[in-house]
């Protein structure tokens, strides 16, 4: 049986949590919509300082990269959108998706869980198994704005699965006591915060060796598959924009993120 839909994320709760950086975030907690993501994209709050947080605990229509359906189950997964606003001139959206990444394991990291890794350009893995991923869409053609959307798993119902995936993992797998949703999200924002207005500031390249270190597939043969082409080398990491980098037979090649995907060869 599905695991059953916990109640609606406690604000008050997270507000508390935040402390004296509450007021920093527009806080909007929903039972069910379509996407986190649509909510923010269709119709972009105005802006009143503040970062607009948009959390479900049920997304009928969840979406992922590539076109793929976001999957998620009631009461085990944390799902939600914010939106940044970001100087102009700023990098955006370059290496964007994975400073998210890198924020992302900051927060798991300062939850006590270990072994977290990042898999170019969006997916969260602990020792090699899936946890969670992150879809980037620009919220606005008027001004640098973008949307990121997070999807973390608490835990995995009896008969859960993901297509093509059978490596996925859940927080209550890899901590003895994971924490309540409210304080995992309280990290999870205040880690973007951070992260974020240093990417603003000094672009990528400030999150280069941090993103390498987490490097999933570090020196390790690999193949990326996309629509045009497939690709055999060696992960290099990635460079200072953001680009991958393979060591193929021909040379290194740089990889911009794109509708590819990434696999250890064979």
């Amino acid at each position: 049986m599905p695991a059953s839909p916990l109640p609606t994320l406690n604000i008050e709760a997270l507000r508390t949590i935040l402390g004296r950086d509450a007021d920093v975030f527009a806080l909007d907690a929903r039972a069910e919509c379509d996407s986190t993501n649509t909510v923010l994209t269709e119709s972009v709050p105005a802006d009143d300082g503040r970062v607009p947080v948009v959390v479900c605990d049920l997304q009928r229509a969840g979406r992922g990269r590539r076109g793929r359906q976001w999957q998620a189950w009631p009461g085990a997964s944390l799902t939600f959108s914010t939106l940044w606003r970001f100087p102009t001139g700023a990098p955006v959206p370059a290496g964007l998706s994975l400073v998210a990444g890198v924020a992302v394991a900051s927060a798991l990291e300062t939850l006590g869980v270990a072994g977290v890794e990042l898999k170019w350009p969006n997916d969260i893995q602990v020792h090699g198994r899936k946890l969670g991923g992150i879809l980037v869409e620009l919220a606005s053609a008027r001004q640098v704005a973008a949307v990121v959307g997070i999807g973390i798993n608490l835990s995995l119902p009896p008969g859960a699965s993901v297509p093509d995936r059978d490596d996925v993992s859940a927080l209550d797998q890899v901590l003895d006591t994971p924490p309540a949703r409210e304080r995992l999200l309280a990290e999870l924002l205040l880690s973007q915060h951070r992260l974020f207005a240093t990417y603003a500031a000094s672009g990528f390249a400030a999150f280069q060796d941090a993103w390498n270190q987490r490097n999933a597939y570090a020196d390790l043969p690999v193949r990326l598959s996309g629509e045009a082409e497939s690709i055999d080398g060696v992960c290099l990491g990635v460079d200072v924009d953001g680009a991958l980098r393979l060591q193929t037979d021909t040379g290194v090649r740089r990889i911009l993120a794109g509708d590819v995907s990434l696999r250890a060869a064979g």
